[in-house]
């Protein structure tokens, strides 16, 4: 459905445009539709829709560790988490099937914002189903660790693998001890520190270390709520982020935040970056580090993006600070996901069927293709208002 959306303004790569944003074919146009629905959004503000840079999928719905403990590095919590795969509240999470468990973790992001996101695990097929909720990082290489080796990939193996104008993406240096510290060293022993090397947490970096980084064009995804929650610490972003070298994520719900919105908000208040710093780190700077064509509204660029009132000041102050009932709509290819409810016009105008759901305690329509109670029935603080039929269970279990 093409569409013109009228507003206080839409954020593009010159800016703040006051002029309306025309959508075509799902994506942002430069000049308006000669047959369009308009949209009257004054008082709000358009922003590219989110890009989270580090998520593993389909865990958010997995219990956490149940005792508070810091750890010197991730593979002392790893092997902590063995235990844990005994809990009964674990198995009945892994016992869910892992294409429902991946589209969970898709429905996570949409609700917050995020409409593309980073896989950091195995591809499975049920990714390129082609009502997921959100888009996906593709044709990148990945490893899992250093200190890891029998999980994923080989590293240097898949290194290699990895055309070089795409990203290879390792988590590294997650950790404040001497593991951590030298994790950067052993990968460029290897070979594996290039250009299009991405590296995921990064809190054992020294200044060397970051110096290093940024002269070899890599860059680091930050993660601070997974980092604090396991180490206590996480790293200074400031000169990573000066040197466009940085991107946010928010990991999953295992050692994460409840979702990207709440990685802003951490972020903003911890990392000494203001409101816009921290969402471009969520959008273009990290359509950037994972050479992504997303995070801007421009002509051509698809038409995901938040719809949020404007609360003054520059784009983002609109935005960060928010949590995900607050956001007035989430949109994809140029129509709402979810929306409140006095957006149902333009649910019709696209011919998206909803339904009625409550999302922490608010009223919403939801696409009705993302309303599979089984599927809701995984995210705390979303139900749905009305009957809705099951769609038909996925096939295997798989952990």
């Amino acid at each position: 459905m093409d569409a013109i959306l009228r507003s206080a303004g839409w954020l593009s790569p010159e800016g703040l445009r006051r002029t309306p944003l025309a959508i075509r074919a799902g994506r942002v146009d430069d000049a308006a539709p000669a047959r369009a629905y308009a949209l009257d959004l004054q008082g709000h503000v358009l922003l590219p829709g989110l890009i989270n840079a580090h998520e593993h999928l389909h865990v958010n719905a997995v219990p956490r560790l149940r005792q508070g403990r810091v750890f010197a590095n991730a593979y002392q919590w790893i092997e902590a988490f063995q235990a844990h795969f005994a809990d009964p509240a674990v198995a009945a999470a892994l016992a869910v099937p892992k294409a429902l468990r991946l589209r969970h973790g898709g429905l996570k992001n949409l609700l917050a914002g995020a409409t593309c996101a980073a896989h950091h695990d195995p591809w499975d097929r049920a990714l390129d189903a082609a009502d997921f909720p959100i888009a996906l990082l593709r044709g990148h290489g990945w490893a899992y660790a250093p200190g890891w080796p029998q999980y994923g990939p080989s590293l240097r193996e898949s290194f290699l693998a990895t055309p070089p104008q795409r990203p290879w993406l390792i988590h590294l240096g997650e950790g404040t001890d001497a593991v951590a510290r030298a994790e950067l060293g052993q990968l460029d022993a290897l070979g594996c520190l290039a250009a299009n090397t991405v590296l995921i947490h990064g809190v054992g970096l020294g200044e060397d270390d970051q110096s290093r980084v940024i002269a070899r064009g890599a860059a680091v995804v930050w993660c601070p709520s997974s980092n604090l929650a396991l180490l206590g610490r996480t790293l200074d972003p400031r000169r990573l982020h000066a040197a466009g070298r940085l991107a946010l994520g928010s990991d999953s719900r295992l050692s994460g935040a409840r979702d990207l919105l709440d990685e802003l908000r951490l972020a903003a208040s911890i990392g000494g970056l203001d409101a816009s710093d921290v969402f471009d780190l969520a959008s273009a700077r990290a359509a950037d580090v994972l050479r992504l064509d997303r995070g801007r509204l421009r002509p051509g660029a698809a038409a995901d993006l938040i719809v949020v009132a404007d609360r003054g000041g520059a784009p983002a102050d609109s935005l960060v600070g928010l949590r995900r009932a607050d956001l007035r709509a989430v949109v994809r290819g140029g129509v709402p996901s979810i929306a409140d409810p006095d957006f149902a016009p333009w649910f019709r105008a696209a011919g998206v069927a909803t339904v009625r759901v409550e999302l922490d305690g608010r009223p919403k329509l939801l696409a009705k293709a993302l309303a599979d109670p089984q599927l809701l029935a995984l995210e705390p603080g979303l139900s749905l208002c009305e009957p809705v039929a099951p769609a038909r269970a996925a096939a295997g279990a798989q952990a």
